[in-house]
């Protein structure tokens, strides 16, 4: 059998789920800008790892960074982000996503696990009440201070 792509599209994204359904892999689902890679984002995909047979990381286009970020971000592209991710032992797939929230991108995938960073509190995970809704769980996974894309760029400049 052929590699799967570790990079997907969501047109390809349906039929890779129904595979990984069909076998019983339980899926995790998590969402992010990942715009530079930090040992806070490694520890926490491979903390979301640890639920599932399968980590699928939703990606922000740039259009959606720029919205959520400001205009000097992301520094890295969206496909740069996307295959350095994907490229991590923890991450199996990752998908670009350009909507405000990835709601329906979480609909699509309807993951087993649904996580984000424990900055974010379970009813603020949006996605949350549908996934809850299935028997899908929704966590909150350990948060490590000072790491954070921001203050990277913030220290780049001093």
């Amino acid at each position: 059998m052929a590699a799967l792509p570790k990079v997907l599209t969501t047109d390809n994204l349906e039929s890779i789920l129904q595979s990984y359904k069909s076998q019983g892999k339980k899926i995790v689902f998590t969402n992010g800008c990942f715009d530079l890679l930090h040992v806070g984002h490694v520890r926490y995909l491979e903390q979301a790892k640890s639920l599932a047979d399968i980590l699928i990381v939703g990606i922000n286009t740039d259009r959606s960074v720029q919205i959520l970020k400001g205009p000097t971000r992301p520094i890295q592209n969206e496909n740069d982000r996307a295959e350095i991710l994907a490229s991590l032992k923890s991450v199996d797939h990752t998908v670009l996503f350009d909507d405000e929230t990835p709601l329906q991108l979480i609909k699509k995938v309807k993951p087993d696990f649904l996580v984000k960073g424990g900055d974010w509190e379970v009813p603020q995970i949006v996605g949350s009440d549908f996934v809850l809704s299935y028997g899908g769980q929704v966590k909150s996974l350990q948060f490590i201070n000072g790491r954070s894309t921001t203050l990277i760029v913030e220290k780049s400049k001093n």
